[in-house]
């Protein structure tokens, strides 16, 4: 049988040509500027920031000019917790502690952002003119310099937008792009789809129903079409797994196909500026179409009031038309896997109430279109109209956990997966001006972990060099404390408990350097007249004076014979 498959080299079809000052220039000469977000934590986000951070991305894309191409990438990947068994000075408490999540799993989260400056041309072709199926023509407009000078002043303000708004954009060098001898760049790890370091290329396949990057097979659900979106958006939602009748635990509206989709998987959200007068004039004249038409067709007098409804908004707020597009691209090597992948998809996407669709016309494009940098390459057909507020109730907007900066904190756990996370609640918070103490009250019902969390806090606490002092109620540090004292000879762990036989007893008049300032007198006074005082009546000023007295004289009289 012959093969009439077309087999081509990964370098003849590569759309992009180089990379200088940090950004991308492909061969169609589109620019882009390439960044990593760092995204606040999951559940550490109320509704009133989730709305800041919605404002400050608007803010941020309304300074970016027409023609230009956002294209949020977030990645999620399934990884195994490693931790560093080689630190010296470790108690075997410690030790126990890493061996115990040793290689467990979590999924790891990385996001990025790219904005594409191409041109009108550009913008609106489709699948049949992808970079895949044909060959390079620069426009003209492009190379145009001031063109581009405007485009990365632009590229400027819309960072200082969102890094002033409490997130993190930092710009990829051109060693996180292409990589180095010894790391994978960004370019790699997509063709491959996979982050680590010795991951070799392998065979693509794009196929009409399927596309294979080496042995791994993608599924594609797509939001292309306003038909697949919910009547409503916001910027955030409610979730109801941890939230109760007095308090809302909350999320973003996309979280579901984020870090609660828990598999291998990318998903891109893209909003494409074109010019909105344009954009609106044809609405206009599409709506007059429909108007003539209306008497042939209900279907077209129904379109007509939706364009009418869609001019309305825009021209009465302001509103600028965009085009937007989102997808879940999900990969496994396991057929039995993929298919459960399809579902875990789908029915994450119906849980943002939109109507599952899995895509097998436009993988291929698809694909390809969503390597960094080569946005330029999306075909339009794919995309529906929109404005710029509703399209980024679309964006993901948390991370997983992080360990906290500081050297110093205690371990704990990612309560979505169990991956160790090293966390400071107590000189961070501090420095940030969250908190004014580091006072702290744990609050729990009967055996809910109460004394179990000390124990792991103090613990923690005491091997990095914090000073410690308990008063245990119900032996529950007595154990923490014969450990220490056993590894430390005694010199710590000290633990006085009360008995009949040896009841708890000690000198107030003891001091170390034999000094007894005005505090000191008048700290013993006051613990003598707590165990004489009477239940009935305070005790007088003249007991006070007398007592004040007594206390100076004895020890003036300790000291002349000691």
């Amino acid at each position: 049988m012959k093969n009439v498959a077309k087999t081509t080299t990964l370098e003849s079809k590569f759309p992009l040509l180089a990379v200088e000052n940090n950004c991308i220039l492909s061969k169609e000469a589109n620019i882009t500027a390439c960044f990593e977000v760092r995204l606040p934590e999951f559940f550490a986000v109320a509704s009133a920031e989730y709305e800041a951070i919605h404002s400050a991305w608007h803010k941020a894309i309304k300074t970016l000019p027409d023609f230009t191409v956002i294209h949020k990438q977030d990645w999620y990947i399934k990884e195994s917790y490693a931790p560093d068994l080689a630190i010296e000075d470790q108690s075997f408490l410690s030790k126990s502690y890493q061996r115990h999540f040793n290689e467990r799993p979590f999924l790891n989260h990385y996001c990025y952002l790219f904005l594409t400056k191409t041109t009108k041309e550009r913008m609106r072709m489709q699948s049949n003119f992808s970079s895949l199926c044909k060959g390079t023509l620069i426009p003209k407009e492009i190379r145009n310099k001031e063109t581009i000078h405007r485009f990365m002043e632009a590229v400027a303000q819309f960072e200082r937008i969102v890094n002033d708004s409490g997130f993190v954009l930092r710009c990829l060098t051109e060693e996180d792009i292409i990589g180095t001898d010894d790391t994978q760049g960004l370019l790699e790890q997509y063709l491959t789809l996979s982050r680590p370091a010795a991951t070799p290329m392998q065979d693509i396949a794009l196929g009409n129903e399927e596309v294979h990057i080496g042995n791994k097979r993608l599924s594609l659900h797509t939001l292309s079409d306003t038909d697949d979106l919910p009547g409503t958006v916001s910027a955030n939602t409610r979730f109801e797994k941890l939230s109760t009748d007095r308090s809302d635990c909350r999320l973003s509206f996309a979280a579901p196909v984020g870090l609660l989709l828990s598999c291998n998987h990318i998903y891109n959200q893209y909003i494409f500026l074109d010019n909105s007068e344009d954009n609106l004039q044809k609405f206009e004249k599409s709506a007059r179409n429909m108007h003539s038409l209306a008497r042939y067709s209900r279907a077209n007098q129904i379109n007509k009031e939706w364009i009418e409804k869609y001019l309305n908004e825009a021209h009465s707020f302001g509103l600028s038309s965009v085009r937007a597009h989102f997808n879940i691209m999900a990969w496994s090597e396991d057929p039995a896997e993929l298919k459960q992948l399809k579902n875990d998809c789908g029915s994450a996407l119906a849980l943002m109430e939109c109507k599952p669709r899995h895509n097998t016309t436009d993988v291929a494009t698809l694909y390809w279109a969503g390597m960094p940098s080569n946005a330029g390459d999306f075909p339009s057909e794919e995309s529906f109209y929109t404005f710029i507020e509703p399209a980024l109730c679309f964006f993901t907007e948390e991370t997983n956990y992080q360990n906290s900066p500081s050297p110093f904190g205690i371990k704990m756990a990612d309560r979505l997966t169990g991956k160790p996370i090293q966390l400071d609640i107590s000189d961070l918070p501090m420095k940030r001006g969250i908190i004014t103490n580091r006072n702290k009250f744990i609050l729990g019902p009967s055996g809910s972990g109460k004394s179990f969390f000390t124990n792991h806090m103090v613990r923690q606490y005491y091997e990095q060099g914090a000073h410690v002092l308990l008063v245990d109620m119900g032996n529950s540090y007595q154990g923490l404390c014969e450990l220490i004292k056993g590894k430390t000879k005694s010199e710590d762990g000290v633990y006085f408990t009360y008995t009949e036989d040896n009841p708890i007893a000690f000198n107030p008049f003891y001091t170390d350097d034999g000094v007894f300032d005005i505090e000191k007198r008048e700290s013993i006074k006051t613990l003598i007249l707590t165990l004489w005082e009477r239940d009935d009546e305070p005790p007088t000023r003249s007991e006070e004076v007398a007592l004040s007295n007594a206390v100076s004289g004895y020890i003036e009289r300790s000291n002349r014979s000691g």
